[in-house]
């Protein structure tokens, strides 16, 4: 059985190749050339004299704006909020026309939990951003980093609102 077996399977191995190699490809039938048909020349046009091109003026260098703000952060973290991205990605591309501009980098955190706890937090947030800034391509050595801990609140820390817009780092040119 086994034997009738090997045999079947080299006999459709070998019909197989032979099928393979008997196929030969169809050669396309030369096709005459057709007849030239000659174009009518085109019309010869009279050369217009160029007006001198206009000296360039210089694109007018854009200042960077850095008045950025609204860098948010979660309850009790230095983690950055989603809606902070677009907001730092602009601060990315305004620091990159100054490339040698100096910038202090202020963290700030609600009223809740201890002093020494906000002042960590604060300057943990600052750190998160600078963070952000060096994985951007920007250099480490332009920011200084401060921590004001529950200091300087923008909004009163007695609601829920309040407390979420105090969770913030701001940037300033450090001058």
């Amino acid at each position: 059985m086994n034997i009738t077996k090997n045999l079947l399977f080299t006999t459709l191995i070998a019909l197989g190749t032979l099928t393979m190699y008997s196929c030969k490809t169809k050669k396309l039938a030369a096709k005459p050339a057709p007849a030239p048909v000659e174009k009518p020349a085109p019309p010869v046009e009279e050369k217009k004299p160029t007006p001198e091109p206009e000296p360039e003026k210089p694109e007018p260098i854009e200042k960077p704006n850095f008045n950025l703000d609204n860098i948010q952060f979660e309850f009790n973290s230095f983690v950055l909020k989603t809606s902070s991205f677009p907001i730092l990605d602009r601060a990315v591309a305004e620091m990159k026309k100054s490339p040698n501009t100096k910038f202090i980098l202020n963290g700030y955190s609600s009223a809740e939990g201890t002093p020494e706890h906000n002042m960590s937090l604060s300057v943990d947030r600052a750190n998160s951003v600078k963070s952000y800034f060096v994985n951007a391509g920007l250099n480490g050595n332009n920011f200084t980093i401060v921590g004001h801990g529950d200091k300087d609140p923008i909004s009163p820390n007695t609601t829920e609102e309040g407390r979420i817009l105090n969770r913030r780092t701001e940037i300033k040119v450090q001058k």
